[in-house]
Formats: structure tokens, sequence, C-alpha cells
């Protein structure tokens, strides 16, 4: 076993968490551009585009702590096989909570959503997602898989990030770099996610997970076997210290764990 997740604990989201996660992306921006001029990053949907946009659109207070959208490539992590101005689709949560904010001065991201030619085919859409990822980090047989600079993921009351979950035949997939499945256990039941071996990879890996509706699984996946082998627990295993966690102390309360108090 390397060396364990880092947790980090905060009693509030938009005054201490938003702050936090603001000074970790911008730490993660920062060395991509540094090494390849461009910064290349993965989100999921649910509530994380809402903390995203409280940390990303607060005034800067140097250079150091500048985004520089017009620099950033945002991919989906997953997403669901609905139309783009769909309730359930996360590339409308990302539009409605983060980028349509996006005061014009700062310009903008370029962001991959799916293709809605293949709604109707979930395997379809992962097909031509992975094509867009093979487009964009190099071509399929000189790289086994993307690399990203930055994964932001939430955590599933069941432990599920992504959309990969628990005791899924998916996650024992390696090959592939986006997966499709069309029983989701939640709706809407068609998506396509990236695979475990792709997140797993990425250069670092945030969590965001807040409310006292997390603390039961939370408790489960910083605490038990059983928890070590939901997808979250898998994250953590197979990434160790790559990987962050931001959390509010409603989330973490009676969770044993080693904790810290600021990423500044």
């Amino acid at each position: 076993m390397g060396p364990p997740p880092n947790l980090f604990c905060f009693q509030s989201v938009d005054k201490e968490l938003a702050p936090n996660l603001r000074r970790y992306v911008l730490d993660q921006q920062n060395e991509a551009l540094k090494r390849h001029g461009v910064f290349r990053l993965a989100v999921s949907g649910g509530s994380l585009p809402k903390t995203l946009a409280t940390a990303l659109l607060a005034p800067s207070s140097g250079e150091d702590d500048k985004v520089e959208f017009p620099k950033w490539e945002v991919f989906y992590a997953d997403e669901r096989c609905v139309s783009l101005d769909h309730e359930d689709s996360n590339h409308k949560v990302m539009k409605d909570e983060l980028l349509n904010k996006i005061p014009s001065n700062m310009g903008q991201p370029k962001v991959y959503p799916i293709d809605e030619k293949y709604l109707d085919d979930e395997q379809e859409m992962a097909d031509q997602y992975e094509k867009v990822l093979v487009n964009t980090f190099a071509a399929r047989d000189s790289v086994k898989l993307p690399l990203f600079d930055l994964i932001l993921l939430g955590c599933g009351p069941d432990g599920h990030t992504c959309s990969l979950f628990p005791d899924h035949p998916l996650l024992r997939e390696q090959d592939a770099w986006v997966l499709s499945l069309r029983d989701s256990p939640k709706p809407p039941p068609k998506r396509i996610t990236l695979s475990l071996p792709v997140v797993l990879h990425g250069s670092k890996i945030g969590f965001v997970a807040t409310g006292g509706g997390k603390q039961p699984v939370l408790k489960k996946i910083f605490e038990s076997e059983e928890g070590s082998k939901l997808p979250c627990g898998l994250v953590n295993a197979g990434a160790g210290d790559k990987v962050s966690w931001f959390c509010d102390a409603a989330a973490l309360e009676g969770v044993s764990f080693p904790r810290r108090g600021s990423v500044m």
C-alpha cells in the first residue's frame, strides 16, 4: 500500500472549502500550463459545478491565483444520454452553474460535450467520446491511457463516482477509455463514463463531498473493508496520495481518518 489519500475537512463550504478547492485547482492549472501550455480537466455533475463556481468565480488575489479559462479544456467524467438542454445533462448543470456565469473578460474554456447524434445508441456515444479523447491526448496506439491534469468527482450515497456503480461489471474493464451503460441503478439508465483505469491515471484526482447525507458512505469508505471495494474506495486504493477529498464537517462527523485543514 502506498501513501493514503488526502482528506480535507472544512467547517463551511463557501467560506473555507471553496477557497481551498480554488487553490488546489489553480495549483494543478499552473503546473499543467508549465508542462504543456494547456489545462485538461474532467468533471462530473451533481452539486460539484455549483461548488466549483463558488471557488473559481471569486476575485483573484494575485498572479498565481488567476484562473486562465482560455487555456482550459474541459471534458466530462461521465454524462447521461440525454439532450444537452435536458435537466439530467451534466453539461447543462455545468453551463447553468459555471460556464454561463464566467465574466466575459475572463474568457471561456474549450468544452467537450457529448454528440447528441448518438443519444439512441449509448455504445456509439461512448465510442465517439473516446475518439474525442484520442484526438486530444494522442494517437490510441501511442498512449495506453489519456492523462488528465485533474479529474474532479463527486461521491454518491452508494459510493459510486462518475457512472461507475458498486459491483457493476464496468469496474472490471481494463482497456476502453470510455464505457457505456444502459442499466444505471439511478436514472437516467443510459450513460457514458470514463473507465476506472482512466480515472486512476489522472495526475490529480479531487473529490468534493459535502453535507450530512454523505456521512454514512464516507464512514464506510474510509473505515471499512467493504467501503474500500466501492468505486470511490477503489479510487482511493488505486491512486493513493494523488487523491484529495474536500469535505465539510457534517460529511465527516464521526469518521476516523487523518484529516488536513488546508491546502494553502
